[in-house]
């Protein structure tokens, strides 16, 4: 029987525990996406609290790809100093940390990135639909952000599949209307993120461990349902990922958002993507992390014990304490103190970083 607090592979990559810290913004970059003291400082604190893996804030592989102030990049060999100058820290505390990488879609920012977002297909004259061209572009704009990242040491990366972001929105007929080899059957929707995958894997060689997180279910209308969810999860693991992030929901999901509101209260309410879990491991053999309302102790372990997950995620748990899994593996193991009220975001985008504002109700004024 599996347990939280013991050693887990992933690919070739050991890490201390099956605990991981899920992406997240944390709006700690500077203006044009390099790391800071301060995002590293994030970075170390989790590693010095016996994070398993920790996986780095979304960092966008092409100009045109960044969807938020202060967000970390990848999209050039400049941007190499700081991620190893973060990936050298960490490993000094001890930690293992895995590289996110992304593009936005139609959730890019204009205002940011002075181009018009680019999505599968246009819907409406704010985004513009990739053409051929640009398709091979954003390819080789995730595998050369995936060599920077193995360049910088860090030891995985992960290509960010979910929440509608750009290789979330060809998974989704919600989103791909195209009438080309990119849309319409599942095997046409999930071609990109496959051809990314695999230029990715010419990049780092065979034994470099890529993660992908994805969508168990877009919770939309015409979105990518559970179903396809897990022939895509095979599909993946055909293609060499070594392991996958299950998530759910995008920003239009309404009630189902990826990081949904709502304090919950009882183990009942948490660890929102079980069903899909426990469906995930009758069918894809590679390792599941999941996250999603995860809060209390013996959710995790129970979990894990029971073989639903491999790995268990945190977001927003760590960010108002970042001590949490070491206060557990110490013998407290009080729940989560995060309220899922998504206030930490506010910080974030007044320019002062992600942070709690009910343990840090100062900032909330800031």
């Amino acid at each position: 029987m599996a347990e939280l607090f013991e050693e887990a592979c992933i690919g070739k990559l050991t890490l201390k525990n099956r605990f991981v810290r899920s992406a997240t913004w944390e709006g700690l970059a500077t203006e044009d996406g390099s790391v800071t003291h301060r995002l590293t400082d994030m970075m170390v604190e989790l590693a010095t609290n016996e994070v398993g893996l920790i996986i780095s804030g979304y960092a966008f592989v092409t100009k045109g790809g960044q969807s938020t102030p202060w967000q970390m990049a990848a999209w050039h060999d400049r941007f190499l100093p700081g991620l190893t100058a973060m990936v050298d820290a960490v490993h000094a505390a001890g930690g293992r940390i895995a590289l996110q990488l992304v593009h936005a879609g139609r959730f890019s920012s204009q205002e940011l990135t002075g181009e018009r977002p680019r999505v599968p297909s246009a819907d409406g004259p704010l985004n513009q639909a990739l053409i051929s061209g640009e398709i091979e572009g954003v390819i080789s704009a995730f595998a050369d952000a995936a060599a920077r990242g193995k360049a910088a040491g860090f030891d995985a990366v992960q290509l960010h599949a979910a929440h509608g972001f750009l290789l979330s929105e060809f998974l989704s007929p919600a989103f791909n209307r195209r009438e080309d080899g990119y849309g319409g059957s599942l095997e046409n929707r999930a071609r990109l993120l496959l051809e990314v995958v695999r230029a990715v894997r010419l990049k780092v060689g065979p034994d470099y461990p890529i993660l992908v997180k994805m969508n168990s279910d877009d919770f939309l209308e015409d979105g990518m349902t559970g179903e396809e969810a897990l022939l895509v999860a095979a599909m993946l693991e055909r293609a060499s990922v070594d392991a996958i992030e299950f998530s759910g929901g995008t920003p239009l999901s309404n009630d189902l958002i990826p990081a949904r509101l709502g304090e919950l209260t009882t183990p009942e309410h948490e660890a929102y993507y079980r069903g899909a879990a426990q469906d995930y491991q009758d069918r894809v053999g590679i390792p599941l992390i999941l996250v999603g309302g995860i809060r209390s102790f013996e959710v995790a372990e129970e979990l894990v014990q029971r073989g639903e997950t491999q790995f268990v995620a945190l977001s927003r748990p760590l960010i108002g304490e970042p001590d949490l899994i070491k206060r557990w593996h110490d013998g407290d193991r009080a729940k989560s103190v995060c309220l899922s009220c998504n206030g930490c975001c506010g910080p974030a985008l007044e320019g002062l970083g992600l942070r709690c504002v009910v343990l840090e109700p100062e900032l909330e004024r800031a």
